[in-house]
């Protein structure tokens, strides 16, 4: 989203471009703080809905965004009998957080430099998740560290077992640090002939998926998504681990042109609004992707081809999605479940007791279910 942020700053009007990635728009009240203001100044006037424009230290800035933090987190809720109810209260507090936190403000110059002390080279980070600069905008901290962050994983890439290679992540797509999934397709067994056959995969992110299959086999794969930055990074990947003539990245689309033997499929785990470009990894309104792919599945198979949907269970222990509903979805499809292969979580949140999720997170299974169109 692009706008015009407003303030005054030595008796003089100033503005510049406004950009949040979030879609959030450009706070109505907007005053310049430095080292010199208090935690407790600050975090009264963001949760009024005055930004800060920070014009200090950098490092004091990054000290002022923590202590925000935890006076936020004071107000915490506390843990629900009820999933649901557990899972609407997270989110709230996470989206009120989200805001108060994202009113510290930063201006970045008509080059991307950040302009403040002790601040670090941020141009290339900014550059490759905002493109070339088109003159001073503001964005809130909070996601110019994600943007930094963003470029450390993509400049190191993220080790992936299964492939005995690193993925490259870019900035607004969704990482795979949860490796169980892609456990999950490096050993589930390959439909007959899938050598010579055609595979998709349906909102490949990274291209990860897409870069196993064509590890393993596949004679083609076709790897799409809706998503430009996905597009554009899952390229990037193919390109490094040397899979240009077997992976072709297209879009955006959910499903490629024709019919394939194999098609994959890891759509997001939870029915629910993300409120960052990042977080469609994880959240779908409606499990919109969900039901586009079990949809269009019968009919973009080969005779005896499969579909593999990868999904976690987490919606139905979160009351999200309803007990059978997943089984009765597959069955208004036409299609029949071949066999069905599950593992258990092994990221730090599902061992993470603090979380107000906690029980649901620890019992969680994700699965790879395998899909075959009915024959009439």
């Amino acid at each position: 989203m692009s706008a015009t942020i407003h303030w005054t700053e030595s008796r003089t009007c100033r503005q510049a471009r406004w950009h949040s990635e979030s879609a959030a728009p450009p706070p109505r009240r907007v005053v310049v703080a430095d080292d010199r203001m208090r935690a407790a100044t600050a975090h009264r006037l963001a949760c009024e809905g005055t930004a800060l424009l920070w014009r200090g230290d950098f490092f004091q800035a990054r000290q002022m965004l923590a202590a925000l933090g935890r006076r936020v987190d004071r107000k915490a809720p506390g843990p629900a009998g009820d999933p649901a109810a557990a899972f609407r209260s997270h989110r709230r507090f996470r989206g009120h957080r989200a805001r108060v936190l994202g009113r510290l403000l930063v201006r970045l110059e008509d080059d991307h430099t950040l302009a403040l002390r002790r601040a670090p080279d941020v141009r290339r980070a900014c550059a490759e998740a905002y493109g070339p600069p088109r003159g001073p905008m503001v964005v809130a901290l909070t996601e110019l560290l994600g943007v930094v962050g963003a470029h450390e994983w993509r400049r190191k890439g993220v080790p992936v077992p299964a492939l005995d290679a690193r993925v490259h992540p870019h900035y607004g797509v969704f990482s795979p640090v949860r490796g169980e999934y892609v456990d999950l397709v490096a050993r589930a067994p390959l439909p007959p002939r899938t050598d010579r056959r055609t595979a998709f995969d349906l909102g490949t992110g990274t291209g990860v998926l897409a870069a196993l299959l064509a590890r393993r086999g596949a004679g083609r794969v076709l790897a799409g998504d809706i998503s430009p930055r996905a597009l554009a990074c899952a390229r990037d990947n193919v390109r490094r681990l040397g899979l240009d003539g077997r992976v072709t990245v297209v879009g955006p689309c959910l499903y490629p042109e024709g019919r394939a033997g194999l098609v994959v499929c890891n759509p997001p785990w939870l029915p629910a609004r993300p409120v960052s470009a990042v977080e469609q990894g994880v959240y779908d309104p409606d499990g919109a992707m969900l039901r586009g792919f079990l949809d269009g599945l019968a009919g973009r198979l080969e005779p005896g081809g499969e579909g593999w949907l990868i999904l976690s269970d987490l919606a139905e222990r979160l009351g999200l999605r309803a007990p059978g509903e997943l089984p009765r979805l597959i069955e208004a499809a036409g299609l029949r479940v071949v066999d069905r292969l599950d593992t258990r979580p092994r990221h730090p949140r599902a061992r993470d007791t603090t979380d107000p999720l906690h029980a649901a997170r620890a019992a969680e299974v994700t699965s790879l279910w395998r899909l075959g169109a009915v024959t009439r």
